[in-house]
């Protein structure tokens, strides 16, 4: 009889190999799953969504928590999101009127590698800065050597 330690064991090797055959069947369909990502991953859909994770939210807190994006870029973005079914608009009985923006139940789908992805940028930041450092002070160095 195998004991919970060797049962526990294959169920972890075969969750790896079920997730590495994902990712491979992922990259060889890449010409599905491309359209969707520029969709979700480009930088404004994913800080929005983001933003938008935590809790519905307007157009001008949207915009004071992106810094940097413009109104144009925030406006389209959400317009783009709500095609795509990630985003409901939910006008407001307020005089003047006002529009409100929340994730759609697909969209909350996101919630979980999104936070993955934040904490990996948080936990990897500064070791991505320094290695930018090092690249260019190594570029630099290489044209000096090159005049």
């Amino acid at each position: 009889m195998p004991s919970s330690i060797d049962t526990r064991t294959a169920t972890a090797v075969r969750a790896q190999k079920s997730t590495k055959k994902l990712i491979d069947e992922a990259l060889i369909d890449a010409k599905r799953a491309r359209p969707v990502l520029e969709q979700v991953a480009n930088k404004w859909s994913l800080l929005i969504l983001s933003v938008l994770c935590t809790k519905p939210s307007r157009f001008n807190e949207i915009m004071r928590r992106l810094d940097g994006i413009t109104h144009k870029a925030l406006a389209d973005a959400l317009k783009r999101l709500e095609r795509n079914g990630l985003v409901r608009r939910h006008v407001l009985p307020t005089a003047p009127v006002g529009v409100e923006y929340s994730i759609t139940p697909m969209a909350e789908s996101l919630r979980e590698p999104f936070a993955a992805l934040y904490q990996w940028a948080m936990t990897n930041g500064a070791a991505m800065e320094q290695s930018q450092e090092e690249y260019d002070r190594k570029s630099l160095t290489s044209i000096g050597e090159t005049s």
